[in-house]
């Protein structure tokens, strides 16, 4: 019998160490150099945090259901990744003007090309066409596509202000217009139309995981506990082998925009994990929940935290994008329009948003 319950236990012994360890070795790390066998371990406590965060993600989400699962996750991640980036343009100064803009445009380049297409890819691969709500996920895109113009694009054609930044007006138009929206979507996410989000009936059979029953109320809150500090213990440790990185891209003379590009790749490790793991459950609405609702976070928390910081924050804040960038962020939301208005998708479509994420990987290694 303590077999079986510990089979059932939604918080199992790996998962309750690991965050915990991981935590451990950011505080240990934190504002020094690491030597080679220290980022290795860094690193090792990165992978197994990524690991625990996606397990009590899931839990979370078994116990309050969906659409609210996805967006815990999606929020969290996005709250400590803002927390981030305001400590790191308060200690930075000038060299991080644009660190808020790479740092957005990169999460929304991953989860809307990187995510979406590698979730439609498995979906389509399981079941031959991966099958969605087109009402939820396109308000979500459009949601995406509005907030993306008014903070990233629009500071490039200003005039008021020379160079691609607001005056202090238009930023804080901007932070307020986008809390608005963020709100609004995830009161129609969660309340008025929540069933625009919820997973597609494919007509199969349960996965054994819909079968198991929910975990109590104290197990959730654990596991809530242990997913916050698997994703400090993410975004921190992401920070910590981040001298090591720009050392290395230094050293392959690369950009230094390629740092960012890494850094949001391994922060977003969680998301991506279980978007795919949904995709492999017949729950693609799930992954695209994920996807657009972590984008959709990184802007409307970023933008308005980044307005209320520049009260004390020196030197300029650029926001506007590049020529290319323009173009892959218009490239990006009209393939994704032309991907959820139908609601069904095949690999094409998941290889055509991949192949937009190759792109923008490739052109920030060789602008």
């Amino acid at each position: 019998m303590s077999t079986a319950t510990a089979r059932k236990s939604p918080v199992t012994d790996w998962t309750l160490v690991v965050p915990v360890l991981s935590l451990l070795a950011l505080v240990l790390s934190w504002g020094r150099d690491l030597p080679g066998f220290a980022v290795a371990v860094v690193a090792l406590c990165l992978a197994g945090a990524v690991l625990a965060a996606v397990h009590h993600a899931e839990v979370v989400a078994h116990r309050v259901g969906e659409p609210f699962g996805s967006l815990v996750l999606a929020v969290a991640v996005t709250v400590i990744e803002v927390a981030l980036i305001v400590t790191l343009m308060a200690d930075g100064g000038d060299k991080t003007a644009s660190l808020a803009r790479d740092t957005v445009f990169a999460a929304v380049m991953i989860t809307c090309n990187g995510i979406v297409g590698l979730s439609l890819l498995v979906g389509a691969l399981r079941n031959r066409v991966a099958v969605f709500n087109a009402e939820g996920s396109g308000a979500a895109l459009a949601t995406v596509a509005t907030l993306s113009v008014l903070s990233l694009v629009l500071p490039t054609f200003t005039t008021t202000k020379p160079g691609p930044e607001f005056t202090t007006a238009q930023l804080a138009f901007a932070a307020v217009a986008s809390l608005a929206l963020y709100a609004l979507f995830i009161a129609v996410q969660t309340v008025r139309h929540r069933d625009y989000f919820l997973p597609v009936d494919t007509g199969k059979a349960p996965s054994q995981d819909d079968h198991a029953e929910p975990p109590t109320a104290r197990a959730a809150l654990l596991s809530l506990g242990l997913l916050l500090v698997a994703l400090v213990a993410v975004v921190g440790n992401a920070k910590a082998v981040s001298p090591t990185i720009e050392s290395a891209v230094s050293d392959a003379g690369l950009p230094h925009a390629v740092v960012g590009v890494i850094i949001a790749l391994l922060v977003l490790l969680p998301e991506t994990l279980a978007a795919v793991r949904a995709a492999r459950r017949d729950r693609v609405q799930t992954s695209l929940n994920l996807a657009y609702g972590s984008a959709i976070a990184s802007i409307g928390l970023t933008i308005p935290a980044i307005a209320l910081a520049s009260v004390w924050l020196t030197g300029p804040l650029v926001l506007g994008l590049g020529p290319t960038h323009m173009v892959l962020l218009a490239l990006t939301v009209v393939v994704g329009a032309l991907t959820v208005v139908p609601g069904r998708a095949t690999l094409l479509q998941g290889g055509v948003h991949l192949v937009v994420l190759a792109a923008y990987l490739f052109l920030a290694v060789s602008p």
